[in-house]
């Protein structure tokens, strides 16, 4: 499951770029694009530490075997999108406002 956490980061930070020179017009995002796109990163970047966490518990929280095995990390995503929708550790609000700084410096 590392892979798909490490996919949906790398996800999030390209759609986070802004359009190269020339491009700009035609892609630059709103103000509640750039931030949901900053939310989703916040909340990757979350599961990211969450997995790390909890792989370090020895106690498994619903009993253990293979299903939880399987699911622990759809748990912990599942974690950070509710932490960051709460406010987050104020991640979202630093890249959205830097997104926003770049692509008006772009335009």
């Amino acid at each position: 499951m590392d892979g798909l956490l490490d996919a949906q980061m790398q996800a999030a930070m390209l759609s986070a770029r802004a359009a190269p020179p020339g491009a700009a017009a035609r892609q630059s995002r709103t103000p509640d694009q750039l931030r949901a796109t900053a939310e989703d990163f916040e909340a990757v970047f979350l599961a990211q530490v969450l997995e790390a966490m909890m792989g370090e518990t020895t106690q498994s929280s619903f009993g253990g075997g293979p299903g939880e095995a399987a699911f622990s990390s759809m748990l912990n995503e599942e974690y950070a999108k509710v932490i960051t929708r709460a406010g987050g550790i104020g991640l979202a609000d630093s890249l959205a406002r830097e997104m926003l700084r770049y692509q008006e410096a772009g335009s």
